[in-house]
Order: structure tokens, then C-alpha cells, then sequence
């Protein structure tokens, strides 16, 4: 079934799902038990609908990556040794990926030159540079908020400048003095914070197929990392990670407080014209799945759902008009914490050292003939303008 076909599935059950809240709700304005889990298995469909069109639209993505040349244009005399292009440098290499590769197969006991110069002071190598660039495309492919913030690659401490106050306009009389406003400045730092995912092996994995190695540590590896990533930037406290937009003191302005954990279609409207006009141009939600469940049912005063279902492959949901981005690390709808993130999250910049090094673990785990593998990168990430978030949470009470 192609992504249309489930796009317009989808579409019918919602509208049927509408069709049936409207005609069951008592003079209360609430379903009865049975009614209610009707109505939620039918949400429930909804939901999966969605899930295999994200998860479709993923495998093209990953399709027309794979089906990009892996190879640049032959330039060079037809049956010259590709290792020795001049114009490959360094770990970027075909030399240097084929001398890791032999490295890991025989316990770093064969070394070669070229890997003298990934070499560190605690005895590992760089991941050559195709392998580095392919696991950067998993962290996008599994981490939703490395594609709406602003990554910078740093090779040390990153200092931001952020305009603390501005110069007012003032009106006077003709030959009347000037009055000077001072313009200050303030700074955000990105630093550096180690984040690294272990995974073991099979020596037998090890030994047969060094390809297929390859791309199951890529893909443990990429997911990993990618998760955590998303959790530390949305919920992270600043110490010894990232700071996360839903940080109490880091992350974004709280506009909106509910009592209790129930939300209105009022509060959803308060929370997006609580941002600033300039910011809402490129504003989106970030939220729970259990927080876009609630929302569903909510109408404006025209009887409308705000909630709308993407009719068009590719395009994602809205939510009065703005899109809605689901992630499974955003909190939860509890009493006391913030719930649902709305604005320009490319004022959140990450810093990223851009390289990734790993290193083999053989004699830990010899005893049950596996190896292990330690990925590792440096990265830090802050909200550098948190009047361009603001958060919904609901009161402790």
C-alpha cells in the first residue's frame, strides 16, 4: 500500500471518528463507557495510520540515499589504486577505512602507518570518514530536533553574542539634544559535553563480514546516540549535557499554565499567540503522543477540530495551522511539568565537534567470545533565545 493510499485511509477514519464524537456525546458533552472505548479504538487507528506513513516516508528517504552514486565521477587513470588518490587525505582515505577495518578483525594487533594518524593518547582511532558521515545521517533520520535546530560545528568553545537590549526611537524638537541609549550584549557558550554508546559483538559476527558489521554498528549506534541526544535537548538541565527547551531555567518562557492536566482549545489558542509574531512564522508544536491524543477532541468556537490530519505525502500534521512534531522524550501531560513546546526552534543551536571516534573492547568480554565497541562524540546544545519558545505546563495543584 503506497503512502497515499494510507494518507487517505487515514483521512476517512478521522472523518469518521469526528462524525462519530458529534453524534454520541450526551447532553453533558460526554461519551458514554461504551462510546468512549469505541471512539479510542478508532483514535487508535488513526494513530497507526500515521506511524506507517512516517515509517514509510523514512524507508524512501533511505531509499534515495541508497540510491545516490557511491562514488565520485573516475577522474583518474583507469586501474590506479584508489588508495592512492592524492586528493584523499587523512581518515577520509580508502586506505585509512581498509586499515581500520583489518585493525578490528585482528584485536588491533595489525596496525598499519595511516592509522597513526587517528591514533589518541587512549588508544583509539577515528571512525574513517565515510563511516562518520553515514552515522550523522542516522542522527537526523532518528532525531527530529536535529532537523528543526541550528547545528554549528565547533572546534572548541562557541561563544554566541546574543543583543541584550536595543536602541529605542525617540521623537524631538527641532535643535532639541540627543539622547543615547547604550546597547548591551550578552553571551551563551557552547561547550562540549562526551556523550558514548557501548555495544557487543559476536566474534563470529566479527569474522565473517566485515560489511554487514559495519552497518549493524552504524544503525545500533546511530539510534542510540540519536535518542539521547533528543532527550538531552529537550529535557536536559545543563549539567553534564545538553540544556533542553523544556529546561526550567534554560529552556523556553512558560506562557501558559492549566489547572489540573485537562486542556482547552483556549489554551492551545493563548499558547500560540503568546509568541511573538516574528517567531511564529517558522513556529511549530513539539508534544507527546499522549498529549496529541487529548488535543485530538478539542474543537474551536466554530465547531471545527484544531487538529487536522496531513492530506499530502510528506507534509506533516497541524495543529491551527502550525505543524505538530510528536517525539517520545517531550514530558508527558502530569501535574507540575511543562507539556506541549511551541515556537522557532532554530533559535536552539547545537554544537556539535563534528568528529566521532570508536574504539574495540576484545579482552573485557573474551570469556564469552564477544568484542565489544565504544562509540563516542562530544556535543552541547542551548535555547540561545528563549522568548522564542514558549511552554504550556499545568500547575502542581
Amino acid at each position: 500500500m503506497t503512502v497515499q493510499e494510507l494518507i487517505s485511509k487515514r483521512a476517512q477514519a478521522w472523518e469518521t471518528a469526528k462524525a462519530f464524537l458529534d453524534a454520541h456525546r450526551g447532553a453533558d458533552g460526554l461519551l458514554s463507557a461504551e462510546d468512549s472505548e469505541t471512539y479510542d479504538r478508532m483514535e487508535k487507528a488513526i494513530v497507526d495510520y500515521t506511524r506507517e506513513i512516517d515509517r514509510l516516508n523514512r524507508q524512501k528517504a533511505i531509499e534515495d540515499q541508497m540510491a545516490q552514486p557511491t562514488a565520485a565521477p573516475l577522474t583518474g587513470k583507469p586501474g590506479a589504486d584508489p588508495a592512492h588518490d592524492p586528493e584523499q587525505k587523512g581518515c577520509a582515505s580508502h586506505a585509512y577505512a581498509k586499515a581500520l577495518i583489518a585493525a578490528m578483525r585482528t584485536g588491533f594487533h595489525q596496525i598499519s602507518d595511516v592509522l597513526e594518524e587517528g591514533n589518541d593518547a587512549n588508544g583509539g582511532y577515528l571512525v574513517p570518514a565515510e563511516w562518520d558521515a553515514r552515522l550523522v545521517d542516522k542522527l537526523e533520520e532518528e532525531n527530529i530536533f536535529r532537523g528543526l535546530a541550528t547545528v554549528i560545528t565547533t572546534s572548541g568553545e562557541h561563544k554566541i553574542n546574543i543583543a541584550a537590549t536595543k536602541p529605542a526611537a525617540a521623537w524631538i524638537e527641532e535643535g532639541q539634544a540627543l539622547t543615547f541609549g547604550d546597547a548591551t550584549f550578552d553571551q551563551v557558550v557552547l561547550d562540549a559535553h562526551k556523550l558514548h554508546v557501548a555495544i557487543k559483538v559476536t566474534e563470529e559476527l566479527l569474522y565473517d563480514n566485515a560489511f554487514n558489521l559495519e552497518s549493524y554498528i552504524i544503525d545500533a549506534f546511530g539510534k542510540a546516540i540519536g535518542n539521547a541526544e533528543e532527550d538531552a535537548f529537550l529535557n536536559g538541565d545543563g549539567t553534564g549535557k545538553p540544556a533542553g527547551i523544556f529546561d526550567a531555567s534554560a529552556g523556553g518562557q512558560v506562557a501558559v499554565t492549566i489547572s489540573g492536566v485537562k486542556i482547552t482549545s483556549d489554551d492551545i489558542l493563548s499558547l500560540i499567540y503568546s509568541l511573538k509574531r516574528p517567531y511564529r512564522k517558522n513556529a511549530r508544536f513539539i508534544l507527546n503522543d499522549v498529549t496529541l491524543s487529548a488535543i485530538r477532541k478539542l474543537k474551536d468556537n466554530n465547531g471545527a477540530y484544531l487538529w487536522q490530519p496531513s492530506y499530502t505525502a510528506g507534509e506533516p500534521d497541524t495543529l491551527c495551522g502550525y505543524s505538530v512534531m510528536t517525539s517520545a522524550y517531550a514530558p508527558a501531560l502530569e501535574a507540575g511539568k511543562p507539556a506541549i513546546a511551541f515556537g522557532d526552534f532554530s533559535y536552539y543551536n547545537i554544537g556539535d565537534r563534528g568528529v566521532r571516534s570508536v574504539q574495540e573492547l576484545r579482552e573485557l568480554f573474551a570469556g564469552n567470545g564477544m568484542i565489544g565497541y565504544v562509540a563516542k562524540e562530544r556535543v552541547d546544545g542551548k535555547l540561545v533565545l528563549p522568548e522564542a519558545v514558549q511552554i504550556l505546563k499545568s500547575n502542581a495543584s
